[in-house]
């Protein structure tokens, strides 16, 4: 008997774990996304992708480059489907400035951190980051490390 395609559990739909790995997180905010019709079906399938993806700013407004959203093999052929197409960020005016103010400032971006499902509607989260020093990785590395080993520990002690 065929097994059915387990859909997305939870409201997640991807995460950005590279972001905390290579930059310090500072403010987080909550975006939604202007978005066609076959991306939310993509999205609802669990087919988005916002590893390399970043924000830029132009006219006072916020865009999202690079995040990848695969079409449907479904989908409809009117439709132009570029995966990697710009899209636009929903914020208001006072989010957007202080955004803004913030990626002036030197070392300092804007990096979305997860895609998920509020109610019926895609948000994105950004966070204002700032890039952390190779020294701070390998610190980052050692304190996961750390944690995976001290929770072994306490399992094994358990088990006794």
């Amino acid at each position: 008997m065929a097994k059915k395609a387990q859909k997305n559990q939870g409201n997640t739909i991807a995460l950005n774990k590279k972001a905390k790995f290579d930059y310090e997180l500072h403010d987080r905010f909550e975006a939604g996304l202007a978005l066609t019709g076959w991306e939310v079906k993509s999205l609802r399938a669990g087919k988005g992708n916002i590893t390399d993806c970043y924000v830029i700013f132009k006219n006072n407004e916020a865009w999202l480059q690079a995040a990848q959203i695969q079409p449907l093999l479904s989908a409809s052929t009117h439709f132009v489907t570029d995966p990697f197409r710009n899209r636009k960020l929903l914020l208001n005016r006072r989010e957007i400035s202080r955004l803004q103010e913030a990626v002036e400032q030197k070392g300092y971006t804007v990096v979305p951190t997860a895609l998920y499902w509020k109610d019926h509607l895609i948000k994105l989260e950004i966070a204002i980051a700032k890039g952390k020093q190779l020294h701070d990785k390998r610190e980052t590395e050692k304190e996961r490390d750390w944690a995976r080993d001290k929770q072994r520990l306490f399992q094994k002690d358990l088990r006794k």
